[in-house]
């Protein structure tokens, strides 16, 4: 699903004109952008949460050269799902299995 499948989900189901609704969406995750930016964690109800986690550096490699590289600290975005998303996941997915 894309940013544009969610307007025309929004534009359909909630009956928000095109406009407002792509508008919604992209208001929507620049909200979430800023408050990762800032070092908040932001948490969807139903859904899950992100948090922004530091990285230490270590050494890697280079996969084509096999040259082992340093890779330097940084900081990455964990999502982690509620437990009434993964039980829907895992629902569905022994559903899907059965068949």
């Amino acid at each position: 699903m894309t940013k544009k499948d969610l307007a025309n989900f929004l534009h359909k189901r909630m009956g928000l004109n095109l406009k407002e609704s792509v508008k919604v969406v992209d208001k929507f995750f620049e909200i979430i952008v800023e408050s990762l930016a800032k070092g908040d964690d932001v948490k969807l109800p139903k859904f899950g949460s992100l948090k922004i986690q530091s990285r230490k550096p270590r050494l890697g490699r280079n996969p084509s050269t096999g040259e082992r590289i340093e890779i330097s600290k940084r900081k990455a975005i964990v999502f982690r799902p509620s437990k009434i998303l993964r039980a829907k996941l895992n629902n569905n997915s022994q559903s899907d299995q059965d068949e």
